[in-house]
């Protein structure tokens, strides 16, 4: 699904106004969305009480218009105006008079009669800031802010919670926490950011009527949700299949006291769905991994100091290579200087697709031209931390702008950037950019990210482009997360967990 930024859906509103769509029937459509939504959590709205808190723009309009809607449906309706009559929106303000029309009495803002409101609320409709907002809710917004949060009654978000920016998903002082957000036309970013998307709820998007063809004019960014959709993307597995048609990974990985982060990345290889997988380890760690290892072949390498893998593996490496169709290097890699030598080296020599993670992108800290200079297909997959230390910035300032930061590096580095978190993000340097939907929070464990690795070479092993890969992967494994916590779950779950689930993961579609 499409995901807009807050001033590409008002450049969208505006261009179907434009085009000849109502704005008060927009407003109708969009006020009358919300109200069903109300309906739903009420199960009924016949003797329920609803309080509506509403401000001067476009959401406080589609708010009064839920309000009516809500009282006409039989709900005792309590509806408080923030701001004066004169400051709304033009549209709010007729639809303020249409409350009148119908009977419906507003009240302005009064702290006690809106405790006393919350109190006999069955539902809160929060209507009062829209996609718009950014900053801090102050005034008498944070004080209706705050109320609504210390009622502890569910809360109808309307397009966003009050609070939250549109954009960033940043909050920045009191923010309504919603049990269901509605949105319109389209989701957009900052419900998906955190830590405003930890305020959305379940999130429900309306078809308003604005013609979806507009948003290729109105929209500049190419922002989508990584759904059940991408799903139709994996690549089938035919009925005569032999293990040389599934895709063959070659995985350099592993280092002193971090073998489980190799075996991880190895067996989710094969989980994942690709016929053939072959671990190269320094030498003498390859008597641990074949202990460690049943199906996965290993490939013992030569080591620039014990333990670790250097530049004089370097050949076998691409011998090896012509026998498999992906190397994937980094997870428990070490950043030895013989290690960060044989990344640099690979980058340069190597033709075939690529996926670096952990380490192998730890080797590059600081200095990712080996990495931008390179052609052939590349997928990188790495945690704030580590895209902080490649692009020389901050794990805050990552964090702050997880959208521009994924994009921003896909376009410098020239290849498919898999920024892991909440919500994982796909980059391309074509500007597409995918958010992840499939996961939980029991799935930030160490080892998570290893199997990750292995899943995005799998899909890449079987010929698939680097951002469609990645979206296959990031999707995939989130939903063996799932999967997994409907077995153990959620917290004390392992990465072992999450890899055990893959096949089922995989084999289940919608």
């Amino acid at each position: 699904m499409r995901v807009l930024r807050p001033q590409e859906m008002k450049r969208l509103d505006a261009l179907a106004v434009e085009r000849g769509a109502d704005p008060l029937a927009l407003m109708e459509r969009a006020g009358r969305a919300a109200a069903e939504q109300a309906r739903d959590m009420l199960s009924s709205c016949l003797e329920k009480r609803v309080t509506v808190l509403c401000a001067r723009g476009k959401n406080g309009g589609d708010g009064l218009v839920a309000a009516r809607y809500l009282a006409e449906w039989g709900a005792g309706v309590d509806i408080f105006l923030l701001d004066q009559p004169e400051e709304l929106h033009p549209h709010s303000h007729r639809n303020l008079e249409r409350l009148g029309d119908a009977g419906l009495a507003w009240k302005p803002y009064d702290p006690v009669l809106l405790e006393e409101s919350l109190q006999r609320a069955d539902l809160v409709v929060d209507a009062i800031f829209g996609i718009g907002f950014r900053g801090s809710a102050g005034g008498v917004y944070g004080e209706c802010i705050d109320a609504i949060n210390r009622s502890g009654r569910p809360v109808l978000a309307v397009d966003i919670p009050s609070g939250v920016d549109g954009g960033s998903g940043a909050v920045s002082g009191p923010a309504v926490r919603a049990e269901r957000t509605v949105t319109f036309a389209f989701p957009k970013t900052g419900l998906f950011l955190y830590p405003g998307a930890a305020l959305v709820g379940e999130l429900v998007v309306r078809d308003i009527g604005i013609p979806h063809e507009l948003v290729e004019v109105a929209a500049e960014s190419r922002v989508h949700t990584i759904d059940h959709e991408v799903e139709r993307v994996y690549p089938p597995r035919p009925p005569d299949a032999h293990k040389g048609m599934c895709g063959r990974v070659l995985l350099l990985a592993g280092s002193p006291g971090l073998t489980g982060a190799a075996a991880l990345a190895a067996r989710a290889v094969l989980r994942s769905g690709a016929g053939v997988a072959t671990l190269g380890v320094a030498a003498s760690l390859n008597p641990i991994m074949e202990v460690k290892l049943t199906e996965v072949m290993t490939l013992p390498l030569e080591e620039g100091v014990p333990g670790h893998l250097g530049e004089a593996c370097l050949g076998r490496v691409l011998d090896a290579l012509k026998r498999h169709d992906v190397l994937a290097l980094g997870p428990g890699m070490g950043t030895e200087e013989c290690t960060a030598s044989l990344v640099r080296s690979i980058l340069q020599e190597v033709e075939k697709p690529l996926v670096l993670d952990a380490d192998a992108l730890n080797c590059l800290a600081g200095d990712p031209g080996a990495l931008a200079e390179r052609r052939a297909p590349t997928v990188i997959t790495p945690h704030p931390g580590e895209l902080a230390r490649l692009m020389g910035s901050s794990m805050e300032g990552i964090q702050l702008d997880r959208l521009g930061a994924a994009d921003g590096a896909s376009e410098r580095l020239g290849c498919v950037v898999v920024l892991k978190g909440a919500h994982t993000l796909v980059a391309s340097p074509d500007g597409r950019i995918g958010i992840n939907t499939s996961g939980h929070a029991g799935m930030a464990t160490a080892g998570s990210g290893d199997v990750l690795t292995g899943c995005v070479a799998t899909f890449l092993s079987q010929g698939l482009p680097p951002y469609e890969a990645a979206c296959c992967a990031v999707y995939l494994h989130g939903k063996a997360g799932e999967l997994a916590a409907h077995i153990s779950g959620e917290v004390g779950m392992v990465a072992g967990d999450i890899l055990s689930c893959l096949p089922l993961a995989r084999s289940r579609r919608r």
